[in-house]
């Protein structure tokens, strides 16, 4: 069977996110992000048009690494102000029926336990329909925030991140049983105590004893997303993550990213199918070539890759503002985003490069053209590479998913190679076909009822 693409919305509650100072263009309406019905606005957009998801990043910390201040950030709206993305997703639940919802939370300024309950309540409230986008920072500005000096060593964020999950999975897996909830009002048996258990966690980062407060939501566990490209990012994301997040402009060497992961999955007990990977990409489309290219030359008027720097300053650690055009930018090892960081040891690249790729304030491969030509390219794309979809980035908002829709999807369809109805079911169930919980092999259910302790009798009364 022919695969079919994958495609989420990636955004954030911020005015400006990936592709920066887009926020000037005329008929951009991002500055209205603080607004509720902007988001439902979206949700339904991105309904019509058949999206699995919306995928809402998010950051801990400022942007304040490039020039070693807030200016440009501030100026251009830099992932600033940004609010929490979690208080979006039940008013756009409300007003759909299938969208999906990938929240990025960080786990670093986190406990396992309210995290937890967050994700339960959303999985109960959107029936099933909630993910989490698993992060552990980059930022020594959130660090400072939070009252630290630093960032912690890179493989020991992991290390933590390993014992958090441990116990987020305990809570939403172990501590009640399917039927436990019985709603039984003849016998006045909301939930059957024998069927609540206690779980108990002594780990190198967390501590926990006792009952969950959620009871088991349709997927127990939101879908886990997750981004790490790093070696150890890369083991983590292939024990635990479900859908992964790469980045990349090269096919090839997205290729050799799927195959790295769908192999490294193998050697971690699950199957290489286990993974759904996504690239994030931007697209401008339009009725015909020639109007896509003068709607991108429009946007190009807009675009700030200066912006775009100081994001990336931050990405890597480094003030970029600190290199001549053409001067070749050295690297330095930093605790930040480590294969971002990475291309400077395998590259030469000069601030003058960056500035070219970022032509819309954004890294991500840019794709332009009409509805037909588009879909071509991204089929192209997924095919060459082995992927199963996209992250669709904004550029003007609201106009570029709505172009999207009207100019690419079709196209997709036509082809055989997007959805033309929604699956019913769970977010999971969407993505894999294979039901609402996450399967036998995952870590989360290996380790059930030995987890748990059961409530002495007389203690169940108050359960």
């Amino acid at each position: 069977m022919t695969k079919q693409i994958l495609l989420n919305a990636f955004d954030m509650n911020s005015v400006g996110h990936i592709n920066h100072g887009l926020w000037t263009h005329p008929r951009d309406q991002s500055h209205r992000f603080n607004e509720l019905n902007y988001w439902t606005d979206l949700a339904q957009t991105l309904e019509q048009g058949l999206f699995d998801a919306l995928f809402i990043a998010d950051i801990t910390g400022v942007y304040d690494v490039y020039q070693h201040n807030l200016d440009v950030t501030l100026k251009e709206s830099v992932q600033l102000p940004s609010h929490d993305p979690s208080t979006l997703v039940s008013a756009m639940a409300h007003v759909t029926q299938h969208l999906g919802f990938g929240l990025t939370v960080n786990l670093s300024y986190e406990h396992p336990y309210q995290l937890a309950r967050r994700f339960g309540s959303l999985d109960h409230l959107t029936q099933g329909r909630i993910g989490w986008n698993i992060v552990t920072g980059y930022l020594d500005s959130a660090e400072r925030l939070i009252g630290q000096q630093s960032l912690t060593e890179h493989d020991l964020r992991y290390d933590q991140a390993e014992d958090f999950l441990e116990l987020c999975y305990k809570f939403w897996q172990d501590s009640w049983e399917d039927d436990a909830v019985q709603i039984d009002k003849k016998r006045r048996i909301f939930t059957d105590p024998k069927k609540v258990h206690q779980i108990q966690h002594h780990g190198r980062f967390f501590q926990s004893q006792g009952v969950f407060q959620v009871a088991p939501s349709p997927q127990r566990t939101p879908v886990l997303f997750q981004a790490g490209a790093s070696p150890r990012g890369i083991d983590f994301a292939t024990q635990h993550a479900e859908c992964v997040f790469i980045g990349g402009d090269h096919p090839e060497k997205i290729k050799q990213q799927v195959q790295q992961l769908r192999t490294q999955a193998q050697r971690n007990g699950r199957d290489a199918s286990a993974l759904k990977i996504f690239v994030g990409i931007s697209v401008v489309s339009d009725e015909t070539h020639a109007k896509a290219q003068q709607k991108f030359a429009e946007y190009c008027q807009y675009a700030s890759p200066e912006a775009g720097l100081a994001h990336y300053s931050s990405s890597i650690g480094l003030d970029l503002s600190q290199y001549a055009d053409n001067e070749v930018i050295p690297y330095r090892h930093s605790n930040s985003i480590v294969s971002v960081n990475q291309k400077f040891k395998e590259q030469r690249i000069t601030p003058a490069n960056l500035k070219a790729q970022h032509v819309l304030g954004g890294r991500y491969p840019l794709f332009i053209g009409s509805g037909s030509e588009v879909a071509e390219q991204l089929i192209q794309f997924l095919d060459d590479t082995g992927i199963d979809g996209f992250n669709l980035t904004r550029t003007v908002t609201p106009e570029s998913h709505q172009d999207f829709i009207r100019w690419v999807i079709p196209e997709l369809q036509q082809c055989g190679r997007y959805k033309t109805a929604y699956d019913t079911g769970t977010l999971r169930h969407k993505i894999f076909h294979n039901g609402d919980r996450l399967p036998s092999n995952h870590p989360a259910q290996q380790n059930q009822v030995k987890n748990r302790i059961q409530q002495p009798h007389k203690q169940d009364q108050f359960i």
